[in-house]
């Protein structure tokens, strides 16, 4: 699973194994040691209407509605967004995507990415 954060933005990309796997168990988690700290990132699926997000103890936690979350494994649907209200007026963006494989060359073993449908790399 692989995190890009950006301003107001939070976009997770996961594997075919991966999918399968949160599907199932519904919950997936990856951690960065700092030596010091160790930041996380999970997604997670709840009994919520939309993406949502939430930052606790050092780890930030998208959370997905269950349907979306099982049927996701079985359909063609790349993934799904959301703008999150937050409580000062501001929005945060949340997108959970199946991951593709790069078009362009990669030193990335991306043996376990979706095709990509635009060509093959």
């Amino acid at each position: 699973m692989k995190i890009r954060i950006r301003g107001n933005s939070i976009r997770l990309r996961l594997s075919k194994s991966e999918v399968e796997r949160f599907g199932k168990e519904g919950y997936l988690q990856e951690s960065t040691h700092f030596g010091n700290a160790t930041f996380s990132y999970a997604i997670k699926q709840a009994d919520i209407a939309h993406l949502g997000a939430d930052f606790q103890d050092n780890t930030v936690t998208v959370l997905v509605p269950t349907n979306m979350a099982t049927e996701w494994v079985s359909n063609d649907i790349v993934g799904f967004d959301h703008h999150m209200d937050l409580p000062n007026g501001d929005k945060l963006y949340l997108l959970v995507e199946k991951d593709f494989k790069c078009l362009d060359k990669t030193h990335e073993n991306q043996d376990d990415n979706y095709e990509h449908p635009k060509g093959v790399c």
